[in-house]
């Protein structure tokens, strides 16, 4: 994979403004562990390598275990998420995938029994921008350095 563009030369101003909403974001109170869960799921989802590494690799240094990371993506089927991770998880899902779920009422309700109303409006954002970014990474094919490291060294 040979990478298009690099957004950051390209539009400088643009991407300046998207990297002050990711600090807003992740200053935004919600717990650290939780952001990089919701992080992971929507680049699962989207399928987006370059996000994958970065936040799986953010989530460890945040104290997130290997075993959870694996099971994200099955993590209805796992006892080892909390109700509000699993209704972070399932918000997620919902917005990531918004034309196709149009965000049910009964995901809303399990966010709102974990979340306050600003609290939602943080993990909306997150989710947002994380799949903002992922849009990014995919479409201009952007390759994490440890890719690249790894690569040429044969692994």
């Amino acid at each position: 994979m040979k990478p298009r563009l690099n957004p950051y030369q390209a539009a400088p101003a643009m991407m300046k403004a998207l990297m002050t909403l990711e600090g807003r974001v992740a200053n935004s109170g919600l717990e650290p562990g939780l952001i990089e869960l919701v992080k992971i799921r929507a680049s699962q989802i989207n399928g987006c390598a370059f996000c994958l590494h970065m936040h799986a690799r953010d989530a460890r240094a945040h104290g997130e275990s290997e075993e959870r990371i694996y099971l994200l993506d099955a993590w209805r089927e796992s006892p080892l998420f909390t109700d509000r991770e699993r209704a972070a998880l399932a918000w997620t899902e919902a917005v990531t995938l918004v034309s196709q779920t149009h965000v049910p009422d009964e995901v809303y309700d399990r966010a709102r029994s974990q979340f306050s109303e600003e609290e939602l409006v943080k993990l909306t954002l997150l989710v947002s921008t994380i799949n903002a970014w992922n849009r990014f990474a995919i479409s201009f094919r952007s390759i994490h350095p440890a890719d690249v490291r790894a690569a040429s060294a044969g692994a």
